[in-house]
């Protein structure tokens, strides 16, 4: 047996709130109006969201991953190492540290709900979003 998901992000406390739903198919375009639906704690929505396949035979207890897709933003802005440390922002300097000790040349800044700013991975799609 073999079912497709999508997990939708949303800025959290300390990590990012997940919400989980069934899905058809890997559909971007389904994805996003399920995103609309979808509000966490402190009303918070989400930034973006992957796709996972998960499959099961009948010698298995549970089901597991076989395959997932790369990040899809749900819009933002990408900002380079450079182009942060432009801004000459004393607030960066923690965010110009993290880039510069754990090697991340971009990253994307969401705010379609509360801001959040993670790392933008080879592969990632940030989706041209109206607000």
């Amino acid at each position: 047996m073999e079912k497709h998901f999508v997990t939708f992000l949303s800025p959290g406390t300390f990590v990012a709130e997940e919400t989980t739903n069934e899905i058809e198919s890997w559909d971007i375009d389904k994805a996003v109006a399920m995103s609309k639906e979808i509000e966490e704690r402190h009303g918070t929505l989400p930034y973006g969201f992957f796709f996972t396949t998960r499959t099961r035979t009948d010698a298995d207890l549970d089901s597991k991953v076989t395959a997932k897709s790369n990040m899809y933003y749900l819009g933002g802005t990408v900002l380079t190492l450079e182009e942060i440390k432009a801004q000459n922002d004393p607030a960066d300097r923690i965010l110009i540290r993290n880039m510069e000790c754990n090697g991340w040349s971009r990253v994307i800044v969401n705010t379609n709900s509360w801001k959040w700013t993670q790392p933008l991975n080879d592969g990632d799609v940030v989706l041209e979003m109206e607000n």
